[in-house]
């Protein structure tokens, strides 16, 4: 068996396309990591703690209780500590005693973790079980500055910081790799066709019957049974090249940014677009009128101002540019339909109207997706 799997390497390795290997379009099903989460303490703090937040004060009670101390809520000042969550990834096919990297965030009112120790936080999987250990000294790449006056100056998140190897792995997840039959390719790109071609390519290497493509995302491989075979099975699988099938025609535009993405697969029927711009200007201004009383007393004329007379005047321009039309050949390509937008100086949100426009109109070949 190790020779034929050493040949097959070979053939592999010798194969000289253009293609993407396996294991950057798939993985394998039940090979993932499994998030932890934990709740602990942070100590030793220069005066950024929670203060006096009651959910620290009785988590450290708490603690120091568990170590025979006595104490009373009010005999602690948490200044110098705060309450953290701590969340880590355990990686698949770790073992015990491994150490993985930890997260530690404050969930109260402390400014800064800077020079603070994690006490020993048990981190617990989505089942409840505790899969972990972590503690540890934090690396806080963030800084805060106060003064007196009462201003700050923050620079990054000095909320946030890490414990490199601060978790020890206490539990192992089961993996089906060891133990199943089959071992199922998930695609990471949903595709009939793709799904089908990464079939056929492991059954050109391995013969007829080891894969089987279940639907769109999923293959079905027939793996040894000894394990390490099985391993150096899954390795040359991940190396064989596959050529992914095109995708499916698509237009994705970002409302919010004005972004627009083509798909190369997009193509345009026969259809004549005209385009132009309309500007619209109003300007307002009022016309003040000074009424005034005449009035003659002993051969003098008295002038006596009265209530001003405001009379709007709007004044209205209109300015239309001259209409650009252009016109799609039947089948028109990615590159001729950018290169006959950009010719009539379409700016993105015109881009966006003229697109929707051709769907409507059923000449735009290409599903039209708005994020």
């Amino acid at each position: 068996m190790r020779a034929v799997l050493l040949s097959l390497g070979l053939l592999v390795a010798a194969t000289t396309a253009t293609a993407d290997r396996i294991k950057d379009m798939a993985t394998v099903a039940g090979v993932r990591s499994n998030p932890l989460v934990g709740y602990g303490v942070v100590v030793g703090l220069s005066g950024t703690g929670d203060g006096d937040s009651g959910l620290t004060l009785q988590s450290m009670q708490s603690m120091l209780s568990r170590m025979g101390l006595a104490v009373e809520v009010g005999d602690i000042d948490a200044s110098n500590a705060a309450a953290v969550m701590v969340t880590a990834e355990l990686g698949a096919f770790l073992k015990e005693g491994q150490e993985i990297d930890v997260t530690v965030s404050t969930v109260g009112a402390a400014e800064s973790l800077k020079g603070g120790t994690l006490l020993m936080t048990p981190l617990m999987g989505a089942d409840g079980e505790i899969y972990a250990i972590a503690q540890g000294n934090l690396i806080v790449g963030g800084m805060g500055l106060s003064a007196e006056d009462g201003s700050s100056l923050t620079v990054n998140i000095p909320t946030v910081g890490r414990v490199p190897n601060g978790g020890t792995v206490e539990r192992m997840v089961e993996s089906p790799f060891q133990n199943a039959e089959s071992l199922i390719l998930n695609l990471n790109r949903s595709d009939f066709s793709t799904a089908a071609n990464v079939a056929e390519a492991i059954n050109n290497v391995f013969g007829g019957g080891v894969a089987v493509a279940l639907d769109g995302t999923s293959i079905q491989v027939r793996a040894p049974v000894d394990l390490d075979q099985r391993v150096s099975f899954m390795g040359l699988i991940e190396n064989i090249q596959v050529t992914p099938d095109a995708p499916a025609a698509k237009v994705v535009v970002n409302s919010r940014t004005g972004t627009v993405v083509i798909g190369g697969e997009v193509l345009v029927t026969p259809a004549a677009v005209t385009h132009g711009g309309l500007t619209v200007q109003i300007n307002e201004d009022f016309n003040v009128d000074q009424n005034a009383t005449v009035t003659m007393n002993d051969n003098q004329t008295v002038i006596a101002p009265g209530q001003p007379t405001i009379t709007p005047d709007s004044q209205l321009y209109l300015n239309q540019d001259p209409a650009k039309a252009f016109l799609f050949d039947p089948g028109v390509s990615l590159a001729s339909l950018v290169d006959a937008i950009n010719a009539v100086g379409a700016a993105p949100g015109d881009l966006v109207a003229i697109l929707e426009a051709l769907r409507e109109a059923g000449a735009l070949r290409a599903e039209l997706v708005v994020i």
